[in-house]
């Protein structure tokens, strides 16, 4: 026998609802292979509890306050088995890039959420890929973030767009740097620049990228090179690329200071 099957595997639920989590308590009684780790009411919850109990299994539902559940698996990862439970088909698609096992959608009867567990139990000794490309993959074409989650240990911090000075490449990570701190998240700074709006955010260097609004100035620092200064006082490098686009953009600017 697999040993998929053999082993117990721990579920945890997350659903704002509580009708909707008795409904998934309920299917899941009939399997005696299947724990219930864990119910969670909103995104934060769902976070710490995957970080403390390594689920096998997690029953998500999207449109949760505070954190999504597209937000929620950015920050956990898809190292388990993911199936979406939610009310609103359009999710569907989304759902199915980032390699979810199942979209169950509510309300939903006892065959069709059998079919989701043997779907579950298929994919569960397979590889699933790593949490560090959701933010793109998630999201929809053409939208641009307006927020990045960011988790630290149990907790998650939610930093908005408009509020980040720059990030800075830091081999796996990426430094973001906010109203005086700084947050680490593993993430690339290519797969950040591709869900960051393009004309507020510009790639000045391999390593860095500048939110426009934060920029104040342009300035020599040797021969062909220049450093972008920005209203916190921090001086940053740019690149002959990233100088001719950061130039660009701030000659759009009603009234730019390149300097």
């Amino acid at each position: 026998m697999n040993n998929v099957h053999e082993k117990r595997l721990r579920a945890v639920i997350v659903d704002d609802e509580e009708l909707a989590r008795q409904m998934l308590r309920e299917c899941l009684s009939a399997h005696r292979d299947i724990e219930i780790a864990a119910e969670c009411a909103n995104g934060f919850e769902a976070v710490k509890a995957v970080a403390e109990l390594k689920p096998d299994l997690l029953f998500l539902d999207i449109q949760m306050p505070k954190l999504d559940g597209f937000e929620v698996l950015e920050l956990i990862g898809t190292e388990m088995a993911i199936v979406f439970v939610t009310a609103y088909d359009e999710y569907a698609i989304r759902a199915f890039d980032i390699h979810a096992v199942d979209y169950l959608l509510k309300p939903f009867g006892v065959q069709r959420f059998e079919a989701a567990l043997q779907r579950v139990r298929q994919r569960l000794d397979k590889r699933l890929p790593a949490a560090a490309e959701l933010s793109s993959s998630a999201r929809p074409p053409a939208r641009h973030a307006e927020r990045i989650v960011v988790r630290d240990g149990t907790r998650v911090h939610i930093i908005p767009v408009a509020k980040l000075d720059y990030a800075e490449a830091q081999d796996d990570y990426i430094g973001l740097y906010t109203e005086g701190r700084t947050h680490l998240k593993q993430q690339t700074i290519s797969n950040l620049e591709a869900v960051l709006d393009p004309a507020q955010f510009v790639r000045i260097h391999r390593s860095y990228i500048v939110n426009l609004e934060k920029v104040t100035k342009i300035e020599p620092y040797s021969k062909d090179n220049y450093v972008v200064v920005l209203n916190t006082g921090i001086q940053l490098p740019i690149s002959r690329s990233g100088y001719a686009r950061l130039r660009g953009l701030l000659d759009q600017k009603p009234n730019p200071s390149p300097g």
